[in-house]
């Protein structure tokens, strides 16, 4: 399979288009097969090859950088776009046929069963349970993708009977033309309205997961999405519908009812079980880890342990501690409003939300409304959307502060929350342009948090 990947590129004009993660993964790997191959890279940042000294010593390489570095890109015979560069203002039908990925690299020579995972959220915690699922159960499994760990940095380890799971942004979805034996729709909610031309665009992206398969493919999708009803997709015999609210009048079929989650008209699992997973979204993930295992025939009660047992991700609703009587949890992962409420309800017992971030255009309207009808009592506003919920909040009455960082948001939490309440950060907003990623920001609440001792 690696041979035949390499036999592909050999003879290639290749550009990498974005050195971030992915970026650098394609690089080291180009280069550990290529070493005196001629090498292009296209990035906006300027500085990248003083930041980047393997990148400087590099004779065989060149670069384009700075804001015109998406000119001349039509001139390569393979452009490995990194998911984070939007082409959404770009005439793309003169590289249409060029564009690919890491990702589309594997599965054009890579024949291997793979299970794809995407959803605007809960796709960290639902492809990481999958994997500790199949883990648990002796498979030869790969956690790749979207996680933070590209394909081809594990690419040299897989074998003929290797389970690759993969964690699909719609960025790494938008462009590609082959899909995964399992493709999983946990939701779809509006988010990266930023990168894409229309919300139709950000959810036709996220389809491409399950558009390319086989007869003998499976989808395992969400029935109570609207976003995703509204979406006129050719659903196969085989797909599997998830639903928390009704039992779907589908032939494959997850739901819940009484407390249980039944596969198909088996009773599986019952939701009230101790497990450290909480939250009624986070039940909806289990059901399709569950489906999964279902249709791999499985040991269900080997994966409901494996379920039970397993630990939240970082920034995920986690707690950080109890300080002076106060319990803070981390939710820096809560890009969206939806995510925001849901983190509210699991969690419970909140007194004091830290909320606010990039704008990018997502209707904050039911997260006001809901914390307007809620009992928190205090709410922390960062900018930037935190302004507009400032705005909103500020006649009712509750105590609504805006503050410029994290350091005064925290320092402000202390002294009006409660005891033996919550201090929680859901944003409900991405972290860019205040913050490198998510995980900077839940890190840098954690370190304000502590220092509180």
């Amino acid at each position: 399979m690696l041979e035949k990947l390499l036999n592909y590129l050999k003879n290639k004009k290749i550009l990498i288009l974005g050195y971030g993660i992915e970026g650098k993964s394609s690089y080291k790997f180009l280069r550990k097969y290529f070493p005196e191959k001629k090498l292009f890279i296209a990035d906006k940042e300027m500085n990248l090859l003083e930041n980047n000294l393997e990148l400087m010593e590099d004779i065989n390489l060149e670069v384009s950088l700075g804001k015109n570095y998406l000119n001349g890109i039509d001139q390569y015979d393979l452009i490995l776009k990194a998911p984070g560069i939007s082409l959404k203002n770009i005439d793309i039908s003169k590289i249409e046929n060029k564009l690919s990925s890491q990702l589309e690299l594997f599965f054009e020579f890579f024949n291997v069963f793979s299970i794809g995972v995407t959803g605007t959220k809960g796709k960290s915690t639902t492809s990481s349970l999958i994997y500790k699922m199949l883990l648990d159960q002796g498979k030869k499994a790969f956690l790749l993708g979207n996680i933070g760990e590209p394909i081809f940095n594990d690419i040299d380890n897989i074998e003929d009977n290797s389970i690759i799971v993969l964690e699909l942004s719609s960025h790494s979805l938008e462009h590609i033309k082959k899909s995964p034996n399992i493709a999983i729709i946990l939701n779809i909610y509006e988010e990266h309205l930023d990168y894409y031309k229309s919300f139709d665009k950000y959810v036709e992206a996220k389809f491409n997961i399950a558009k390319y398969q086989k007869n003998d493919d499976f989808l395992i999708y969400n029935f109570d999405s609207n976003n995703m009803k509204n979406y006129k997709f050719n659903y196969k015999k085989s797909d599997y519908a998830v639903s928390l609210t009704c039992e779907p009048k589908v032939k494959n079929r997850i739901y819940l009812r009484n407390n249980f989650i039944y596969c198909n008209n088996e009773k599986t699992m019952n939701i009230d079980e101790k497990m450290n997973l909480i939250g009624l979204h986070n039940k909806n993930n289990i059901m399709f880890v569950l489906a999964v295992s279902n249709i791999l025939n499985l040991d269900m009660n080997k994966t409901i342990k494996s379920i039970k047992e397993f630990v939240p991700l970082e920034h995920r609703m986690e707690f950080v501690g109890n300080i002076d009587g106060i319990n803070y949890y981390n939710d820096s992962i809560a890009t969206i409003p939806e995510a925001t409420i849901n983190s509210i309800k699991a969690i419970g017992n909140v007194n004091t939300l830290i909320v606010g971030g990039n704008d990018r255009g997502v209707n904050l309207d039911n997260l006001i409304e809901f914390l307007i009808n809620s009992q928190i009592e205090n709410v922390i506003c960062l900018p930037r959307t935190g302004q507009y919920i400032y705005e909103a909040l500020k006649s009712t009455n509750k105590n609504i502060k805006f503050v410029e960082d994290m350091e005064n948001a925290v320092k402000i939490a202390k002294e009006v929350t409660k005891k033996n309440m919550v201090c929680l950060l859901s944003p409900a907003a991405s972290s860019y342009g205040y913050f490198k990623n998510f995980e900077e920001r839940g890190k840098i609440f954690k370190n304000y948090v502590k220092k509180l001792t």
